[in-house]
């Protein structure tokens, strides 16, 4: 048995629907599977969702207060009044003030923007900020991304005169903001019929609201908040995303082409993957570690030098930030292990004066990752006496709706059910760690708490096709609620496997069946390659892609987990040095069985200071092996000892060392030739001293020694001869008797027996005979009941 990593979990799918739909739409069941276990199980939205000639945007007005905001615009600028963007330091935040500043200005606005220092001011719209802002002639500020929270501020607003337009889209409160317009898809009395967009589609809804038609030439700058804010990529988060990077691939904005070039990105190459992993945390690390402006002037200048240098600043930003994500989740995953075990925590809350808040929510996701547990990360100022926190949850456990049971101690707080930042007095935060612990005790169960890897479809290797792969990607852009699909290949057999990379830690392997065959590549798996054995029937999870070298094209699976649900046979009989042993079998749930006395020194030195002595098969019987990794370390005296040791049991994996110094399979069996001959020799010669010429006996037959003295003593057991003094001769009148009903002839032909069966048997016969005797071999259906 090999344990899978994460709980499989493998959606269901309607195969009647899926086929409807690969009849309609004339795509490959492959594809059209997918869509119906993504909820596109009718031919009208899967046809929407996969072509987007047939999508629109929606109406722009159907947003509360979009007309109040248009209007107010309008004035502004038609009496040149100056407007202020307010916005967010993270790459949404940056996206939603660059489309905004944009418009504006395309419109003859006269407007400027402002993103609060994440250091010294803090998330969100902050008075002093206003104030200044009043003092320099605003009569206007839209907040982007941000402001839904803003309450205190926007009462400022009124009171120094300032006209506050928020447009946000992170989860309101039960009060909201006394502001001029809110534009939120998510506000209780909307009509908005998509709830999902992220602050940069609230900020292009705006754009679309103002000019009067669809923008697609800012699509490129809106689909980078939209991607990297980790909103739901369905409806019209979709087509922003797949549209904005249509138009990203034929970009002429000088900031954007300077970042794609740093990354050596070829336009045509531009995905989501490209903003998910390279644009999104360049863009990211300026508000990370500093000020947000320089990345908001990259995507504004109209100067390729400029945009070149800013290029340059941030990715130097960003590979500093990576540096320090790296030195801070060190010391978190230290803290959690020696103060706040998961054993007795179902929330991870934990946090460290000088620990850089601007990367701290990249922390808690490295967290979650390694715990899988919720988490909360905080930088603490113990001058100010305050705890900065970014949270990051797993799936059943709402962060918003959990923090907000605690508002009486989180004066500042925002997010998702599955992302939040706040702040709060350090002298609370051990309380908000016992009250989210509680509330978790109480919503999530210990299977709750074991990582899950969401299966989109279990499919057959003659499924798995260039052409059907192809058409999958017809699914991208991928996201949240619209994942890279990942697929289960169940119980196929191994044709191949090796580690390969430098370092030997990458697994490569070819699966087959009878339908057909496919190359897998498992980065970082290779560590697995000595825990499968070549004839086990392996499952396996992955992402589905077409490998092009050399002018060929294959289909390829990028594996993500492995598994193998029977026991499996680990044959190690051919190792001569013990040494190794510990190195090639786990150290956990693992016994270690030796059957005589004889070997005893050989295994004593290596660390096995649990070897289990089974001498009899009423000890052999007592043992219990369930779900144990059992090593054979020498051959045991009989069969009955090894079925009586395994009969009925469930063990994990078997590794057979049944280690022998002289072995008795390649000595001389005598024949009952070899018998007549040599009673013949005793009856003609008499008395013959076995001591003083055996030897040469031996070497005149070409025999051993041995063999000279097994049929002795078998003629001895059978009472044919005499021995005295090493001489021997024969006995007078005796009846005649077969060979086997000998003792010593009976013992030499069991050994005989037991070695052609055990030590020099084939893998497969070894494995076969294994099988009679362990439960379950087969079928092990405790192995296989997560993946459904």
């Amino acid at each position: 048995m090999l344990k899978s990593r994460t709980r499989w979990v493998v959606k269901e799918t309607d195969r009647v629907k899926a086929q409807e739909l690969a009849v309609a739409l004339n795509i490959a069941p492959l594809t059209a599977a997918l869509l119906v276990n993504r909820g596109f199980d009718t031919v009208e939205t899967a046809r929407y969702f996969l072509f987007e000639e047939n999508q629109s945007f929606h109406d722009p007005f159907l947003l509360k207060d979009m007309d109040k905001l248009v209007n107010r615009v309008k004035e502004a600028i038609d009496s040149q009044e100056p407007i202020l963007i307010f916005g967010d330091y993270d790459a949404d935040g940056v996206s939603s003030t660059t489309v905004m500043m944009r418009v504006l200005l395309d419109l003859g606005a006269n407007v400027d923007y402002y993103i609060p220092n994440r250091f010294t001011e803090g998330y969100g719209p902050n008075e002093p900020a206003f104030r200044q802002a009043a003092e320099n002639g605003v009569g206007l500020i839209i907040t982007v991304d941000t402001g839904i929270s803003a309450l205190h501020e926007a009462d400022v607003a009124k009171e120094i005169g300032i006209d506050l337009i928020i447009t946000d889209h992170h989860e309101p409160g039960p009060v909201l903001p006394d502001a001029y317009a809110i534009v939120h898809p998510k506000l209780e009395d909307s009509v908005y019929p998509f709830k999902e967009l992220a602050g940069v589609g609230v900020a292009f809804k705006v754009a679309h609201a103002l000019y009067g038609f669809v923008p697609e030439e800012i699509l490129e700058i809106a689909c980078i908040g939209t991607i990297a804010d980790l909103v739901s990529l369905t409806d019209e988060n979709r087509l922003i995303a797949k549209k904005g990077i249509q138009q990203m691939k034929k970009t002429e904005n000088f900031g954007l082409r300077a970042l794609l070039s740093l990354t050596k990105t070829e336009l045509p190459a531009i995905s989501e993957e490209t903003i998910g992993f390279s644009i999104g945390p360049r863009i990211n690390a300026a508000g990370r570690l500093g000020s947000a402006d320089p990345a908001v002037q990259l995507l504004l200048t109209n100067d390729r030098e400029e945009a070149m240098m800013l290029a340059e600043e941030i990715d130097g930003l960003n590979k500093e930030r990576q540096a320090l994500v790296s030195s801070i989740a060190d010391e978190a995953i230290a803290e959690v292990e020696a103060n706040y075990p998961i054993s007795e925590n179902h929330v991870l809350v934990i946090g460290k004066e000088g620990w850089n808040s601007g990367v701290i929510g990249i922390v808690a996701s490295r967290l979650v990752e390694k715990f899988y547990r919720p988490t909360i990360v905080f930088s603490y100022d113990k001058e100010k006496g305050l705890a900065k926190g970014s949270a990051r949850s797993i799936q059943g456990f709402d962060l918003f709706k959990n923090l907000s049971t605690c508002r009486d101690i989180l004066p500042h707080f925002g997010g998702h059910p599955m992302a939040a930042g706040m702040t709060l007095k350090i002298e609370d935060v051990d309380t908000l760690r016992a009250r989210l612990n509680t509330l978790a005790r109480e919503q999530l169960t210990e299977k709750d708490l074991v990582p899950i890897t969401q299966i989109d479809l279990e499919v057959n290797l003659n499924e798995v096709s260039v052409q059907s792969i192809s058409e999958m990607g017809k699914l991208a852009p991928y996201g949240i609620d619209n994942p890279k699909p990942k697929v289960l290949i169940k119980d196929a057999q191994i044709s191949t496997m090796r580690k390969i990379g430098a370092n030997q830690n990458h697994l490569k392997l070819t699966l087959a069946n009878e339908d057909g065959s496919l190359d897998g590549i498992g980065f970082n798996l290779g560590s697995l390659h000595e825990e499968i054995s070549p004839i086990s029937s392996l499952s396996v999870i992955g992402e589905l892609s077409i490998n092009e070298w050399n002018n060929m094209r294959k289909p390829q699976i990028f594996l993500q987990d492995l598994a193998v649900k029977s026991w499996q046979l680990f044959d190690i009989r051919g190792l001569r040095r013990h040494e190794k042993l510990p190195e090639m079998v786990p150290a956990e749930e693992t016994k270690w069985i030796l059957f005589g006395s004889t070997y005893e020194e050989n295994f004593r030195p290596y660390g096995q200071d649990q070897v289990i002595k089974v001498e009899t098969e009423e000890e052999a019987n007592m043992i219990e092996l369930d779900g144990q990794n059992i090593v054979l370390l020498d051959l045991p005296p009989s069969m009955n000892l090894l079925k009586t040791l395994f009969s009925g049991k469930k063990p994990a994996r078997v590794y057979v060392h049944f280690y022998k110094e002289n072995s008795d399979f390649f000595s001389t069996m005598p024949t009952r030739e070899h018998f007549k001959w040599f009673y013949a020799f005793l009856a003609k010669k008499g008395p013959f001293d076995l001591n003083r010429y055996g030897e040469e006996l031996a070497k005149y037959r070409g025999w051993t020694k041995e063999t000279i003295e097994f049929m002795s003593q078998v003629f001895f057991d059978l009472e044919f001869v005499k021995i005295n003094n090493g001489f021997i001769s024969l006995e007078k009148n005796v009846p005649k008797r077969d060979l086997s009903e000998s003792k010593t002839y009976q013992n030499k032909q069991a050994t005989f027996t037991l070695e052609n069966e055990l030590l020099y048997s084939s893998y497969e016969q070894l494995k076969s005979w294994f099988d009679q005797f362990i439960q379950g071999s087969v079928q092990n259906e405790e192995a296989i009941s997560t993946w459904i």
